[in-house]
């Protein structure tokens, strides 16, 4: 059985059964969960002039994000800017056409995004953590900064 274009409506139980010479009929029953796509959303306070630290998949403990390429977006009103890109065994590739997150960004431990210093224009930007797990699935991350004055 083949299935194409999978949504989560194909979930169920499939059954395979076929007839054989002399044992009569053989079948064979498979389970299919189909998960839909999740995105996780974060809001981050954070202090002007602070540095901000966020999380790629803050609920991904178990998995090392070091083996499948990733990329750091922030977005706007529905503008999206690629800030960092990550393949596996290889250095960041930072990307420096924006002049606000330009010199601004690093990615840290367990790919995380700092953010230093933190300035007034940040607050209601949208991060974004792209994670390509398989050649098909991604799964997201996306976090909101919210900057607060002393």
């Amino acid at each position: 059985l083949h299935l194409k274009n999978v949504t989560v409506s194909l979930s169920g139980q499939y059954e395979c059964s076929f007839a054989t010479y002399p044992y009569g009929t053989k079948a064979a029953k498979i389970q299919l969960i189909v998960k839909a796509e999740e995105e996780q959303h974060h809001v981050k306070e954070v202090q002007l002039n602070q540095t901000l630290e966020i999380p790629c998949l803050e609920d991904t403990t178990s998995q090392n994000l070091s083996n499948y390429p990733l990329k750091w977006l922030v977005g706007e009103n529905g503008r999206k800017e690629e800030l960092v890109t990550k393949e596996p065994s290889c250095p960041a590739v930072y990307r420096n056409s924006s002049e606000l997150y330009g010199q601004r960004v690093r990615l840290g431990l367990n790919n995380a995004l700092k953010i230093f210093p933190t300035k007034i224009m940040d607050d209601g930007k949208v991060f974004s953590c792209h994670v390509v797990y398989h050649p098909e699935r991604v799964k997201k991350s996306s976090t909101t900064m919210r900057i607060f004055g002393k």
